[in-house]
């Protein structure tokens, strides 16, 4: 776990106006940052971004958070990555974990000096291959023939490694160079050395932030290896990057969903033909790697796989590696193309209305190819084969984390074989589910889509120290009073006040993040209403002095009524307590009649 106190240090050398301006452009609007969100489509500009807060907010969609977030959010980065990725913006190391020793300064630039030069050579060898493609007739007939524009190669960075044991030597002088074999760009074979990637048409690889980490290159003939991929250095790990991510952000943003291909030509072929939210796995199977990478992309994945024995092995590979990350928001599809069809030849053939309605038309969910391939070569009217689908289904279930989607799994397998769900449990050794019998409730709902939910007292109090940490001096609440769900958040954020006065909202985010509370503080600032002061107004600087002296009233308001509130929270914790220690005191409980008399009697 990165300390954080490292994360306050970032998120305070970190600027979010520059951060967000890069991927999104801004507008100065007052003390702010205006522009149209980047998370959902819409015409007027609602994403605002505040400097001082170091904060951004939509208050269409409701994203929200730091800069750390934007980039997780927008580059699809995990948490770690994210602060990887920013913490080299500004220069900083990220504390070392697992007891490694830590980096001194020679090590650090000798890291980053690597990092730099191979990083270096990749930019000239993706330039020289990109030249190259327009100097050779045969190569340029072959990407014609595939049916790639310009614009569609342009957009890839598609180019040719020419043929001769030794092309980059054109570009690289000496020949070799320590940096080229680093990369993997050239072989060394027993003292002989020469280029990798010869007479093939080269796809670059990049990472999520858009640097040239490999390369994928195709036989422009029926050469065997049909596919050749950099191996894994320093810059490249095959299990952990996918081809065409960075170039199918905005597509996959705007479909809301991610399709997996096997192919770096099924990839830019389906985005010739205008679907252009694939990907594919560097030439090996779907790892628990690209499946986590997948989620935080979107809720929507689907995977596509040739109709053969090939496709279906890699298809329950894949599913296999999804099981315990599997999430009960997420849902992931299998498609099974004809067999004499992969997604390039498919989507020529017959276009890409055709191939997006048999995505969504003949795909299968997780849970319905779960069984289907579970159950495809039993007979489930013989008693012998439901023992095997148990048999089969059990260690695959144990590995589903998410709670929901787990329970219907095992409640469908309990159908199928016609076991009763806690017998089952018991058979696959899991713990029955515990059955909940609720009473009827005619109370009106709490929320209807005409009458948005109204936040309670905690709530509110929880999203003004948000934005005022300084008020937290306020916040005493005795120790007798027990602190449930939202109490529990305004105390828990109030001690981190406390700790830090002069903390912003961005750096109070992150010390919230993962913790029991992130929840309760995403809904509340998801739910700010548009014309909300905390983001909308101006700094002092820019307003008249009558404007001034009404904002700091405004603000004295605000703060006399936070410290009412507390008062008040005291006393619905006071009601709450003395109505679950009277039955307690009533059936002699001397505990609970001393501490109900202490509460009685206090003002």
């Amino acid at each position: 776990m990165i300390p954080h106190d490292f994360i306050d240090e970032l998120l305070s050398k970190v600027d979010i106006v520059e951060v967000i301006d890069q991927a999104v452009p801004l507008k100065k609007s007052g003390a702010n940052y205006m522009a149209c969100c980047p998370f959902h489509k819409e015409k007027s500009a609602s994403f605002s971004v505040s400097p001082s807060k170091q904060f951004y907010h939509c208050f269409g969609c409701g994203a929200h958070g730091s800069a750390i977030g934007f980039i997780m959010e927008y580059q699809g980065l995990s948490f770690t990555e994210a602060v990887h990725y920013l913490a080299d913006r500004v220069g900083l190391k990220v504390p070392h974990q697992n007891n490694e020793l830590p980096e001194n300064p020679a090590q650090r630039e000798a890291r980053k000096t690597q990092q730099q030069n191979m990083e270096n050579v990749m930019n000239q060898a993706v330039a020289f291959y990109q030249q190259q493609l327009n100097a050779h007739e045969n190569a340029k007939q072959y990407v014609q023939k595939r049916g790639l524009s310009s614009e569609i190669i342009a957009h890839y960075g598609i180019g040719y490694a020419p043929e001769g044991w030794t092309p980059l030597a054109k570009l690289f002088q000496p020949y070799p160079n320590e940096w080229l074999i680093q990369t993997g760009m050239v072989l060394d074979n027993e003292g002989r050395q020469y280029d990798r990637f010869r007479h093939r048409i080269m796809f670059p690889i990049r990472s999520a932030t858009g640097q040239i980490i490999g390369f994928g290159g195709r036989v422009l003939d029926d050469s065997k290896p049909k596919y050749l991929n950099s191996p894994d250095t320093p810059l490249f790990d095959k299990g952990k990057n996918l081809y065409g991510l960075y170039e199918a952000r905005g597509a996959i943003k705007e479909a809301q969903k991610i399709l997996v291909v096997e192919g770096y030509m099924d990839v830019v072929a389906l985005a010739q033909y205008g679907i252009g939210y694939a990907v594919a796995s560097l030439g090996t199977a779907t790892t628990a790697d690209h499946i986590k990478i997948l989620m935080r992309q979107t809720d929507d994945i689907y995977f596509c796989f040739d109709g053969d024995s090939a496709g279906k092995k890699a298809a329950w590979r894949a599913l296999e590696n999804a099981l315990p990350q599997l999430k009960d928001n997420k849902t992931l599809h299998f498609l099974f193309l004809p067999e004499d069809h992969d997604p390039d030849s498919y989507v020529r053939e017959f276009g890409k209305n055709d191939f997006e309605q048999r995505l969504q038309t003949q795909s299968q969910t997780l849970s319905a190819y779960f069984y289907n391939a579970l159950t495809a070569d039993l007979n489930l009217n013989q008693q012998e084969s439901k023992a095997e689908l148990v048999q089969r289904a059990a260690p695959l279930l144990k590995q589903i984390n998410a709670p929901t989607l787990a329970f219907l799994l095992k409640q469908q397998l309990s159908e199928l074989v016609g076991i009763d769900p806690s017998n089952l449990a018991h058979l696959i050794g899991q713990a029955a589910p515990i059955r909940h019998v609720s009473a009827k409730s005619y109370k009106l709902p709490r929320e209807t889509f005409r009458q948005p939910e109204m936040f309670t007292l905690a709530q509110k109090q929880i999203r003004t120290l948000l934005f005022h940490p300084q008020w937290a001096k306020d916040v005493l609440l005795p120790d007798y009073l027990p602190l449930n769900d939202d109490y529990a958040c305004f105390i828990h954020l109030a001690q981190i006040c406390q700790r830090h006065p002069s903390q912003t909202i961005a750096q109070l985010l992150e010390h919230l993040r993962d913790t029991p509370y992130e929840n309760t503080v995403n809904y509340l600032l998801q739910n700010m209403e548009h014309d909300n002061e905390y983001l909308t107004k101006n700094n002092e600087s820019e307003l008249s002095d009558k404007e001034a002296k009404q904002q700091k009233e405004r603000q004295k308001n605000q703060q006399r009524e936070f410290q009412e509130g507390i008062k008040r929270m005291i006393d619905e914790l006071k009601k709450e307590q003395i109505q679950r220690l009277r039955p307690q005191a009533a059936q002699g409980d001397e505990h609970a009649k001393q501490l109900l008399l202490k509460l009685l009697t206090l003002k």
